[in-house]
């Protein structure tokens, strides 16, 4: 006797096929987002490219400003040097007829300031490139912008707050104060 029931591997059951209509169309919904998050995703997309762009557009416009910075930087830590060659080429011209005097070889001592001046004329010619220009202060006002007051010299010679003495020199870059200048200023005298 044969069951009625019973089918064969070939043919589904009866309940079989809505099993696997119901896991066949399980399947897509569990593999694709739901249409209701579809809009979600495709906003925060939209608001991570115009994040981005506003970045890139930000990055774009501060890059001079932070080259400009690293150049200040660079020429303000120059100073110094700069301030021991100009010292050396004041000594060097005062007292260069001396120099040549007192060394054995003057052809040596004639190299070394030719030197000397190659040098000094390189960093001028650089820091002049650059946009540095020295402050100039013996005999003008004092201006808290561009001086830094060490000292004060009883005088009757010049009115007050004039600038007499320059201790140390002082630059600008571009019309902004590199370093001030060291100075002191006039005083009136004391009875």
């Amino acid at each position: 006797m044969s069951n009625p029931k019973k089918t064969s591997p070939k043919e589904p059951a009866e309940g079989s096929e809505s099993l696997e209509a119901s896991e066949a169309a399980a399947a897509p919904e569990a593999a694709a987002p739901a249409p209701a998050d579809a809009p979600d995703y495709y906003g925060q997309l939209l608001r991570l490219k115009a994040e981005f762009e506003n970045y890139r557009k930000r990055v774009d416009r501060d890059k001079p400003q932070w080259e400009r910075h690293g150049r200040e930087q660079l020429l303000a830590r120059m100073l110094p040097l700069y301030d021991v060659l100009v010292s050396a080429h004041e000594q060097v011209v005062r007292h260069g007829a001396e120099l040549e005097k007192v060394g054995a070889d003057s052809g040596d001592v004639r190299g070394l300031v030719q030197g000397l001046e190659l040098i000094f004329k390189e960093f001028t010619e650089l820091f002049e490139a650059e946009g540095v220009a020295r402050i100039e202060s013996v005999g003008r006002p004092y201006d808290f912008n561009l001086h830094e007051v060490l000292g004060q010299v009883e005088t009757d010679e010049h009115p007050e707050g004039t600038v007499v003495e320059e201790l140390q020199r002082g630059y600008t870059l571009g019309g902004k104060v590199l370093r001030a200048a060291r100075v002191r200023t006039a005083k009136g005298k004391t009875a």
